[in-house]
This record gives C-alpha cells, structure tokens and sequence, in this order.
C-alpha cells in the first residue's frame, strides 16, 4: 500500500513537471494553432543555465529560479521575433518546421557549449523525506508541487484580470477579430512565447535537480511529454494541459509500478493513441470546436516546378550509374550508398507527406519495421537476403499502414503528433519485444547483402545495387504520380472536403499511399540492415525521420526527383565539410531554417 502512495506521489510530482512544458505548448497552440518543438531545447537550455548558476555561480535556489525563467523567456522571445513572425502568413507546415529546425539548432548549440557528457545538478534542498500515511514525500517534491500550483494560479490571475491577459484570450478566440478590435496580435505572440519559454525553462531546472542530472539528449523526450499531455487535454486548452500531465504522470508510474521502467514511455503514447482515436481534439476541447485546417493548406497553389528534361535525367543515371568505372574512392561510393538508402526514405515521405498531405513524423519506423523483418529472417530462417528484404518491404507496407490507419481521421498538427506517437511506440515495442527483437542488445551477425546467391560485399556492387533499387522505386513512384490514382492523392491533399464530396474515400487513397511508401521505406531499412550488420532500437529514431522530412522540403514536397536531388545534397554537404562533422545536426537545422524561410517550396518545387 505504502509503495502505491509513493508511486501515486512520484505521479503528480513527475506531471506537475509536464505541466509547465504542456501549459507552455497550450499557450502558444492557443494564440498561434503551432505546435511548439522548440519547446524541449528551451527546456534544456533552462537545465544548463540552472546548473551554471548552481555549480558555477553558486546563486540561492530562489535566485536560480528567476535567472533561468528570466533568461529561457528571452530565448522564447528571440524565437518568435526572429524564427516564426516572418511566417505568420504561410501554410501551418512552415511554422512547424520551423520550429523543427530551431530545436535542432538550440539542441547542438548546448551541446557544443557543454560537451554531450551528462552533468550533475545537486538540488540546493535539504535530503531529508517526510512520512505522509504509508510513503515519503521530500523537500523538492513539495517545491515542484509549489512551483506548479503558483504558476497555474498566477497564470489563471494574468489571464483572467490583466488587460494583456484579454487581449490573449481575445486573440485565442479569433485572432482576426482581435486585430479589428485594435489588440496587436504581435504583443500578444511575444508574451505568449516569453510566458511559454520561462515555464519550459524553469522546468528543465526542477527536473534536473529531481534526477541530480541533466544532458543534451533531455529535449526530445521534453518535448514529446509536452505534447502527449497538451493533446491528451486538448491542445490549446490551458486547464486541459493541467490535467493532461497529471494524468500522463500518473499513468506512467503506475505502469513503471506494474510492468517495469522500460514501459514508462509506451504507455505516455498509447494513451496518447488511445485519446486520438477516441476524442481527437482531446478530453477537454469544446465538441463546437472547428476542424483544424490541414499542415499543407486548403487549395493551396502548386509552386511552378523546375521541370527537369528527360534527356538530362538520362544522362544524370547513366553518369551515376558507370560512376564505378573512374577511380573514385571508396568514401565517395560509401556516401553515394547513403544518399540513395535515404533517398528510398525520401520517395516514400515525398508520396505521404507531399503528394496526399500527410505530415509524418515517425516514418523512421518503417525503416525499423522492414529491417527487423529482413534480419530475422534471413538471420533465423536462412531466407535468402533478397527475398528477405522484399519480405521487410511488404511487412512494413502491412504493419505501418495497420497501425497508422487510426490517424487517418486526424486533420492538422494532430496527423503528425498520432505518426510521432506511433514511431515512439513500435520503437519501444522493438526495446521491450526481447523474445522476438532481442531487446536492448540488438541482432547482429545479419547476412550481407546477396543477390541470386552472390554476395554483394565490395562497394561498388553494393552501390550498383543500392541505385538500381533507388532508380527502380523512383520510376514507379513517377508512373503512380502521372496516373489517375496520383491525381487523386494530390486532390485529397489540396482540398479533403472537396475530394469526399467527389465521391473519394479518403481512408482508402491514405491506406494506398502509405502502402506505397511503406514498402520503398521498408526495402530502404532491409537494406540497410545488411549493410550495417547490426541494428538495434536506436538505429532508426525520430532524428532519422526529420532528416528525411528535412530532404523532401529540400527537394520540393511531392517532387519525385527533388527527393533524390534533396538526399544527395543533405548526405554530401556535410561530408564535404567533413572537418565540421559534429556540426552536422546544427546545418541540418540551419538548412531547414533557410529553406522554410526563403525557399519553401524546396529546390524544384512543390508537384
């Protein structure tokens, strides 16, 4: 009973900690329909400030306090000044993006400053514990408590009574009809960032000392927190976001209590799943509330695309393709292989996200899903590695689609949170499934890459191989594109209403599309399996899947050449200033900054 109690406390304590994440997230949802990911590197950046002041400064805890939300609020003001406002008139996807790319820049810029080598932040609190009926609660967990409950109360006073208060309302309700009514909406979005920015950052500060560390890795999982209890509230919804963590808190400790540690996160994204599907706008979002609008927009017009000619396109294969025959190195064909294993990733974004419309964000499980199965069975079944590695296209095409087919209702920022959770989810499936997946350890030994008995182990026939796939999976994809079923797909991308009134089934053109990109995605991880020889839970994370979102931007969404072009110019530019290989998170994110700003219909355009 006692061990209930703590395990009841470490809930709330743990979900007064996703509250200020969530009601910062709910906040900016509010005013400005974005989803924050640049929420958790702010929270970061408030852990590593805090630490400067108590490890190197020495400041009283209440000091510390303020330094950090003083300085995490200046950061969030920073970033809406000069990250998002210039994009205040473009299609939802582009502040998202953007977003993206300034966590990927705020994230390596700390870990640049502080080396990726963990730290300890001591709590400046007595380690004392206090008996409360059967458990323990201590100094700290009481200050998290406080800190929580203060903020909300002060929030609710600000929002309820002070006039910048209503005007945030007023620009929550319609921000169209606030700006008639005289609110300066951009007043309001500084406030909202720099109130957002200085409860994320506080909170990096408490959950440091709760852990007594603290590391560069700590944002995403901020991040992906935040948004699981905002959405689980109903994003947008303050009170919701509240409630949200306290709930999220409370089912991950009592799963920890009941399963183990490992399950901790499974279970934030199956409730996650769970309320998408249930209440897609959350427990707490008013059942009046519009549909939200697309991340592509509705009628939104095509770019005009660089047409590539066909003879040029000719020639670029065929130039790539004797490649081999000159005397180039070894490093030049082992980046080539890399372009062309991510440009399979990239046909098969560019046909869900850019064809159809729907923003992924956990395509990365694909990859994992294709080369598990390649592995095991050419690993514990001696299938022969081609055929295994169809196998693993065809099981990614099935299994991906099965399990992202709840989403297919979902409209907005809530299709990309449902393919995060979902990516989240069959990674921590791959963790815990030891039996199958063998767990932590990981399958190594896998086979190499063979064809009708021979195997491919030199770099160039790994290479020939590899293009001819890519080359293979590009036509098709040109040829689905050019038929009436790509027509189709890019009418439910620009209009769904429209397209349903037409008499299109939206689920079943979804179900094709990610059929399609499941399988180049899941041939791409066999692949890839084989290469490396060993794989495990980590080999294809969420970072994998914004790189490739990152390449099809770069290429022009839904442009079939612009996603190789993209692979080959995001894998290459940073080998060729290989001297600054640990920048290369940081030029991911400066590239997608750039792009979302000037370029956003990528490099030959948006089809």
């Amino acid at each position: 009973m006692s061990s209930w109690l703590d395990y009841t406390i470490n809930g709330l304590i743990v979900g007064n900690v996703y509250a200020l994440v969530a009601v910062g997230l709910a906040l900016i949802f509010g005013v400005s329909r974005l989803i924050n990911f640049a929420q958790g590197s702010i929270y970061l950046v408030g852990a590593y400030i805090g630490w400067v002041a108590v490890v190197q400064l020495h400041t009283p805890l209440p000091l510390t306090i303020i330094v950090v939300a003083v300085a995490a609020a200046l950061v969030g003001l920073i970033i809406e000044r000069f990250g998002l406002r210039p994009l205040q008139n473009s299609v939802r996807i582009a502040p998202l993006l953007a977003t993206i790319g300034i966590s990927f820049v705020l994230d390596q810029l700390v870990m640049l400053t502080f080396s990726p080598n963990p730290r300890a932040l001591p709590s400046q609190l007595p380690d004392v514990r206090f008996q409360v009926g059967g458990g323990t609660i201590g100094p700290l967990d009481l200050l998290i408590a406080g800190v929580g409950i203060t903020s909300a109360v002060l929030l609710f006073v600000f929002l309820r009574y002070s006039k910048l208060g209503w005007a945030i309302r007023a620009t929550a309700q319609d921000r169209d009809a606030a700006m008639q009514m005289g609110v300066d909406v951009n007043r309001v979005n500084q406030a909202v960032f720099g109130i957002a920015a200085a409860l994320g950052g506080v909170s990096g500060l408490l959950v440091g000392m709760y852990y007594n560390q603290i590391d560069t890795a700590m944002s995403l999982q901020a991040t992906l927190k935040g948004v699981v209890a905002e959405v689980v509230g109903g994003a947008g919804n303050v009170p919701g976001a509240v409630v949200g963590s306290l709930l999220l808190g409370l089912v991950e400790s009592y799963g920890v209590a009941v399963f183990g540690t490992s399950y901790r996160n499974l279970f934030a994204f199956l409730l996650l799943v769970l309320v998408l599907v249930l209440r897609p706008n959350g427990l707490f979002a008013s059942a009046r509330q519009a549909p939200p609008e697309p991340l592509t927009g509705t009628f939104i017009a095509p770019s005009r695309p660089v047409r590539v000619p066909r003879w040029a396109l000719l020639v670029a294969v065929g130039g790539f393709a004797i490649l081999p025959f000159f005397p180039v190195s070894f490093y030049v064909l082992q980046t080539l292989i890399n372009a062309w294993l991510l440009g399979m990733l990239a046909l098969s974004l560019t046909l869900v996200a850019g064809t159809i419309g729907q923003v992924s964000l956990g395509h990365a499980a694909l990859l994992a899903i294709g080369a598990y199965t390649s592995a095991l069975l050419s690993l514990t079944l001696s299938v022969p590695v081609g055929l295994a590695i169809i196998a693993g296209g065809l099981m990614s095409a099935a299994l991906g689609t099965a399990l992202i087919s709840p989403s297919f209702r979902l409209r907005g920022h809530y299709v990309s949170i449902a393919t995060l959770a979902i990516g989240e989810i069959v990674s921590l499936v791959i963790l815990n499934w030891e039996s199958v997946t063998r767990g932590p350890i990981g399958i190594s030994g896998i086979p190499p890459l063979s064809l009708f008995g021979y195997d491919l182990i030199s770099a160039t026939s790994i290479y020939w191989f590899s293009f001819a796939v890519m080359v293979v999976l590009a036509l098709l994809q040109a040829r689905l594109l050019g038929s009436h079923l790509g027509r189709s797909f890019r009418a439910i991308r620009d209009d769904d209403i429209a397209a349903r009134a037409y008499g299109l089934s939206l689920n079943r053109y979804k179900s094709l599309a990610f059929i399609f990109g499941g399988f180049a995605a899941g041939v791409s991880g066999g692949i890839a399996a084989h290469l490396y020889s060993y794989i495990n839970h980590e080999t294809f994370n969420t970072q994998q899947s914004i790189l490739a979102l990152t390449v099809v931007i770069l290429g022009g969404l839904g442009n079939v050449v612009g996603a190789v072009v993209g692979s080959v110019a995001l894998v290459g530019l940073p080998e060729v200033f290989r001297i600054a290989a640990e920048y290369r998170i940081l030029i991911y994110g400066i590239v997608l900054l750039l792009l979302v700003r000037f370029r956003p219909q990528g490099l030959l355009g948006t089809i």
